[in-house]
């Protein structure tokens, strides 16, 4: 078990494109250096040269398309082991260029979530051209409250919508191909008790009737405030309704959830790194600091913390990735203390490659279930 080392990386896991392009990545921030990621931050410039790169090299396109959109490219896959570790890698280098990949995640779970194939094959071609996504679920006096919602969409006389509300705190609210908005259909019933009202729709950040009002954070991310004013909303742009909006809103919140965890670890390891880089060039008392037994008795701790983390994490992904909409029915019974099954799972689990891993890759303990990294 080792640290995340940008200069010593370890993907031999992953098949050969996973490594170009997470090699890549690791080969376009240490090219810029420390020096221009600290500017940058500094001077809160938005990242368009990353998006430049994730776009030339086709990053959110190969990791972010489901199998089914991806028009039989064998590289474009929704992998919870690739999308964890990238975020590792992007929260190694700064947490604002694992926000924008992130909020973009978030963005996209309602609408792979959806029937509406059409804004699916939109996606994947926006996603193809190096779009970004954000997820509008947010409202300022609501929060992620998914019961209320100021955001309406009034029926009118062309048989779509016109959608009024504001959202806030909504990432990439600047720049998105697409902003998944929820809401809810003037007249029909929403809280707790019904679900009918809700409704999920994408949406153009440029479209004239998308008022971009502010970045309500002072930072190198947009962290948008935005008010849609009479924007037409088409039948076509609807992807969830009633209960399945409410479930897609629920749904992507979790997921997004479990990706975070994996960005935090990513910039503990290079807290690790830098700390014990300073400590072992500092002398004191005639001693380098990595010398006193104290210091390496804390740095060890550390080691020991994060690498139990990271481990931690890796379980939980083969979890992720072997789970079925069998275990949300076994699940449902409200009788069960605990769900079996993650008893099943851990049953289902050996020391040995899943079915005909790519070349290169290394033998470690996967669920049976879960396809080959």
């Amino acid at each position: 078990m080792s640290l995340f080392n940008p200069h010593q990386p370890d993907f031999g896991e992953f098949d050969a494109e996973t490594r170009r392009l997470f090699e890549a990545t690791i080969d376009f921030f240490e090219g810029k250096g420390k020096g221009w990621l600290l500017q940058q931050h500094r001077d809160c410039v938005w990242y368009d040269e990353f998006l430049e790169f994730v776009k030339k090299e086709k990053v959110f396109a190969t990791l972010l398309t489901p199998a089914a959109q991806a028009g039989g490219d064998p590289n474009k896959r929704w992998d919870e082991a690739r999308i964890t570790k990238y975020s590792q890698i992007l929260g190694f280098y700064g947490m604002s260029y694992w926000y924008v990949w992130q909020v973009s995640i978030l963005g996209l779970g309602p609408i792979w979530q959806s029937s509406n194939e059409a804004v699916k094959r939109k996606t994947a071609a926006l996603l193809d051209d190096g779009a970004i996504f954000a997820f509008g679920l947010s409202e300022k006096e609501h929060g992620a409250d998914v019961y209320t919602s100021d955001m309406v969409l009034t029926p009118d006389r062309s048989g779509g919508y016109r959608a009024n509300g504001g959202k806030y705190y909504i990432g990439n609210g600047n720049k998105a191909g697409l902003v998944s908005v929820f809401g809810r259909v003037e007249g029909l019933p929403t809280g707790p008790k019904t679900q009918d009202g809700y409704v999920f729709f994408v949406v153009d950040s440029q479209h004239p009737a998308y008022n971009l009002r502010k970045n309500v954070v002072d930072s190198q991310m947009f962290v948008a405030a935005f008010d849609l004013e009479d924007y037409p909303v088409a039948e076509e742009d609807i992807i969830h309704r009633g209960s399945e909006a409410f479930d897609a809103a629920i749904n992507t919140v979790n997921v997004g959830k479990f990706n975070i965890g994996f960005g935090a670890i990513g910039a503990v390891e290079h807290a690790w790194h830098e700390s014990i880089s300073h400590a072992e060039n500092r002398i004191l008392f005639d001693s380098r600091v990595t010398d006193f037994p104290q210091v390496r008795a804390l740095f060890t701790e550390s080691w020991i913390r994060l690498a139990a983390m990271d481990m931690y994490s890796e379980r939980a992904v083969d979890y992720m990735r072997s789970a079925s909409a069998d275990d949300a029915a076994t699940c449902s019974s409200t009788r069960s203390r605990r769900c079996p099954s993650a008893g099943r799972a851990r049953r289902s689990t050996n020391c040995s490659p899943t079915a005909s891993p790519p070349a290169g890759s290394r033998t470690t303990c996967t669920s049976r279930s879960a396809p080959s990294r």
